[in-house]
């Protein structure tokens, strides 16, 4: 039982770092070139956008849940707007980290990434919208296949509106942002809705307690939001 007990301790261990060394965001190389390729994975999950940010030009996204275990990497898709029959398909890959470069092989193919940063925030994991602010009340949203999500690494955010069993999307935007002093300001990279968007800066009142994240301001069209979201499991 003492073995047993051992060698499962050991193989969880093993997933929690392949995990972990995974966790964070991540820029397809060549770093810094337009249009860019970022990718972010957090708490089981990733986003990966194409965009150019000077041209205020958004490409494609994809993202799902992701799994990683001793080199072999799993993507259940969950919105790709490039294909949306690929939805709630299944990638296999295969990957490698050494120190700051990744490399993933799919299909035989093998794309090559540089870190951007490790996701040691607060803000850091992958959450859902849970509750918005309606008429003075906190009004909960329930849970089902129509869902908005956000992902944040250490420096990068993207949110993105989707629908799983539809395979509808409706929207995604992203780029930079810091959380300091109870302050979360989102600086926008890319936005799919509208263009114009694109380099303006969002300042919200933000607060952490747990798994639940609330913070309220003015969306980038000026109108005021009161926000909960809760870290997915």
């Amino acid at each position: 039982m003492k073995l047993l007990f051992s060698t499962l301790l050991l193989l969880l261990s093993q997933f929690s770092f392949a995990q972990k060394e995974l966790t964070g965001a991540w820029q397809l190389v060549p770093a810094g070139a337009n249009p860019q390729t970022v990718r972010i994975i957090e708490d089981g999950y990733f986003m990966q956008t194409m965009f150019d940010d000077v041209n205020k030009r958004f490409m494609y996204t994809l993202g799902g849940k992701l799994s990683a275990d001793a080199g072999k990497l799993t993507e259940t898709i969950e919105f790709n707007t490039a294909d949306k029959m690929q939805v709630g398909s299944t990638n296999t890959c295969s990957y490698k980290v050494n120190k700051n470069k990744l490399n993933i092989s799919c299909n035989g193919i093998t794309s090559y990434w540089q870190r951007m940063d490790e996701g040691t925030t607060p803000l850091a994991g992958t959450w859902r919208i849970t509750a918005r602010e309606n008429n003075g009340e906190m009004q909960p949203m329930k849970p089902g296949p129509r869902k908005t999500l956000k992902i944040l690494s250490g420096t990068r955010f993207q949110w993105a509106a989707i629908n799983t069993e539809t395979k509808e999307f409706f929207g995604t935007g992203g780029g930079t942002y810091t959380f300091k002093n109870g302050k979360y300001t989102e600086t926008i990279g890319f936005f799919s809705r509208d263009s114009t968007r694109v380099g303006m800066s969002l300042i919200f009142d933000g607060k952490v307690t747990g798994k639940q994240w609330h913070h309220s301001g003015k969306s980038s069209k000026g109108d005021p939001i009161s926000e909960m979201w809760t870290r997915i499991e």
